[in-house]
């Protein structure tokens, strides 16, 4: 969907190619799918678990950080996505605001965040559910290197299909990621009235700076995604009435998915044992006693449904990054515009998710060949950076809605924030703020920790030193920036075809 050019100076602008990737998107999700995309993209499993190792503290963390930073990014998305409703969103709304070149950038950084996030990271979630409670598969076998592998071409394979198709397993996925949380919440409840419960002492809950700057980063990386269905846009019937609606919507589903089953997780797995997705998994195994000789085979439906629900996350994530890194190759910002192309008959970026599926594959090859010494280290810190650069796109993608807010004021805004214009304002110096916290300590680990006085130990924390460390997450940014760069200057010829609404008409 163009976007009236009047309203102001080169606001309708377009590549022809991307003009004609527009024809062939359908429009097939409704209100509730947008709600269910929500869900599947937001509500990442493993974190609660993550939350949940962290106690008292970083449950205190977890539920500021939602008041601070998950709703105040869930509200300006919401009123920007039902305001400016165009494919690709974060890409077209980093556009409007700065131009091509820094919205070519953003979007590698946003995109490519997501197949090494599936295979490197989500795919060894599901693994290491699969082989404790489903079917041992031994480290580097046959069975090892099917599973993972299978694991990221499914999701890959969902991201391919047609939207129509493909929103049937995300609403599916989601269902079933809220099945495994009303399980564990509802048996921890029978579990502690016949049991009793681990004592929670709200002592422990003191915020700390330590403890603060620990958490941080990977509850802010659960706590964005609101802006995803704005990617599929024009894939929605109503993208205008819609999109506000279902993001606040989404927004108190994901509070509640979050702090519940966190709180379930503490109140019956004793601290000594609580580790990350172990803990999540830990916190089944112990509830589901109550249930005799059934609980082992409710632990394997547990794990099953948890790894479809990790697929799905995984595949909502790529529906979404991968249609805003093709949209930005046909508008002119990814080399020849090759990567632009959406398929005729399925109406999806193709040539982009075959990409994210080989980088993805790559990365599963890489974790399993590095796994040990100096290699296995560097491959972590690799790992981390490259996941963490979702996190700085938004450096720019907030700053670019409030510049929205502020140069389109006559823009038709569906919903809006309290307080108007101030309040947007506000709410969006807040996420900003966190989110220039979150990048430093994720781009630069361990130079706040040091300056505000905390030990960092660098060789017991990634394995090596920190020059190492530093020199290899700067080294990967540069990288991944590079390519950004690069992708604008080699698509210049996809530019030169632009064309405006009203030459258009």
């Amino acid at each position: 969907m163009s976007i009236n050019s009047e309203t102001g100076p080169g606001y309708g602008e377009q590549t022809q190619l991307a003009r004609e990737q527009e024809a062939k998107l359908v429009k097939s999700l409704r209100r509730v799918d947008v709600i269910l995309f929500i869900v599947a993209a937001v509500i990442a499993l493993d974190v609660i678990g993550t939350i949940a190792a962290g106690g008292p503290q970083s449950l205190f963390w977890g539920i500021f950080l939602m008041a601070t930073f998950m709703i105040p990014s869930a509200m300006i998305f919401a009123e920007t996505g039902a305001a400016f409703p165009q494919e690709g969103g974060p890409y077209q709304w980093t556009k409007l605001a700065y131009g091509r070149l820094v919205a070519g950038v953003t979007s590698v950084l946003y995109w490519i965040t997501n197949p090494i996030w599936l295979g490197g990271a989500l795919v060894s979630i599901a693994y290491t559910a699969f082989d404790a409670y489903v079917h041992p598969l031994p480290a580097g076998s046959i069975g090892d290197w099917v599973f993972k592998l299978a694991f990221v071409w499914v999701a890959i394979l969902l991201a391919v299909v047609s939207l129509k198709t493909g929103k049937i397993f995300v609403n599916v996925g989601a269902w079933a990621k809220l099945a495994v949380l009303a399980l564990l919440i509802i048996t921890t409840v029978i579990y502690g009235i016949k049991n009793g419960f681990q004592p929670l002492s709200f002592s422990d809950m003191t915020p700390t700076m330590e403890g603060f700057l620990g958490a941080a980063p990977v509850i802010l990386f659960a706590y964005v995604g609101f802006e995803a269905p704005s990617a599929a846009s024009e894939e929605i019937i109503d993208p205008a009435a819609d999109t506000a609606p279902s993001i606040r919507r989404g927004s108190f589903i994901a509070v509640a998915a979050y702090l519940l089953p966190v709180l379930a997780i503490m109140l019956v797995v004793p601290a000594g044992d609580l580790d990350g997705i172990e803990a999540f998994m830990k916190a089944f195994e112990t509830v589901f006693s109550i249930y005799g000789g059934a609980a082992h085979t409710l632990l394997t439906i547990t794990a099953l449904l948890l790894v479809y629900a990790l697929v799905n996350q995984g595949s909502s994530w790529m529906i979404a990054t991968d249609r805003i890194q093709a949209m930005a190759a046909a508008d002119g910002t990814f080399f020849g515009g090759y990567f632009g192309e959406f398929n005729e008959k399925l109406g999806t970026p193709l040539r982009v998710n075959i990409m994210s599926g080989v980088m993805s594959s790559i990365f599963v090859a890489a974790s399993m060949t590095l796994a040990q010494g100096d290699a296995g280290a560097v491959f972590g810190v690799v790992l981390f950076c490259a996941i963490s650069t979702l996190l700085v796109s938004y450096l720019t993608i907030v700053p670019a809605l409030m510049k929205l807010k502020r140069i389109y004021p006559d823009v038709h805004r569906p919903y809006s924030v309290p307080g108007g214009s101030r309040g947007f304002h506000i709410l969006g110096i807040m996420v900003v703020v966190y989110i220039a916290i979150g990048s430093v300590v994720a781009m630069l680990p361990g130079v706040l920790e040091s300056a505000l006085g905390q030990e960092y130990d660098y060789m017991d924390i990634w394995g090596t030193s920190k020059a190492s460390v530093i020199g290899f997450t700067l080294g990967t940014f540069l990288i991944v920036v590079l390519i950004g760069v690069a992708g604008y200057l080699g698509a210049g010829k996809v530019r030169a075809g632009l064309i405006t609404d009203a030459n258009n008409d």
